[in-house]
């Protein structure tokens, strides 16, 4: 099952297992984030109602892409300017891409085996 999810901005086809690198969204290693704006959901050719999906993913790490340089110049005015800058990412792994229905129930699940 894939979706296509929006993030920062930006959109994102992600199933299963894909790894992918986002702008930076708040949390730490380890930690577990649901991606709440979904677009598209389907399996192979047929689509499925985006509002009952969930995406679910775990953040990697947080990091930095590559530097840009960032160089303004104005002829025959002696004006150089020389910045830099690095995007700060979060990089993400698609834990599961899924029915509303399924995710719930295996939460009710663990919430159950944690009580007894």
């Amino acid at each position: 099952m894939f979706a296509i999810v929006r993030t920062g901005g930006k959109q994102y086809r992600v199933a299963a297992g894909d790894k992918i690198a986002v702008e930076k969204l708040a949390g730490e290693a380890g930690d577990t984030i649901t991606l709440g704006d979904i677009l598209l959901a389907g399996e192979g050719e047929t689509l499925e109602d985006a509002s009952k999906v969930i995406v679910s993913a775990e953040i990697i790490a947080q990091a930095k892409s590559e530097k840009v340089i960032v160089f303004k110049k104005r002829r025959r005015h002696n004006y150089r300017r020389k910045n830099g800058h690095r995007q700060q990412l979060t990089l993400l792994r698609i834990t599961s891409v899924g029915a509303a229905k399924k995710a719930a129930a295996k939460k009710a699940d663990e919430k159950t085996e944690d009580a007894a």
